[in-house]
């Protein structure tokens, strides 16, 4: 014997139904403080203030990250100032 039950209802009203909380409020104040968060915080991580932060704390660190490029593309092995050294 096979019995099939089909149910149409909203997921509010299966939640009612099988007496579940009303997670709605809970989840819309989550949602309000992270867009908060997210909005507060946006500015540190633009482009301009990204690479800003990245090359503030060594003067030599531009010529690094052009070295870093050059070698990972295979254009070229050592640079002429390295060459001095």
């Amino acid at each position: 014997m096979k019995v099939n039950i089909e149910i149409d209802c909203t997921p509010l009203e299966a939640r009612q139904f099988f007496g579940l909380p009303d997670v709605m409020p809970m989840q819309t104040a989550v949602m309000d403080k992270l867009q908060q968060q997210m909005m507060s915080n946006i500015d540190k991580v633009s482009p301009e203030s990204l690479i800003q932060s990245w090359f503030t704390f060594d003067p030599k660190i531009a010529e690094r990250f052009q070295d870093m490029f050059v070698t990972m593309a295979g254009l070229g092995g050592t640079r002429s100032s390295d060459k001095k050294k």
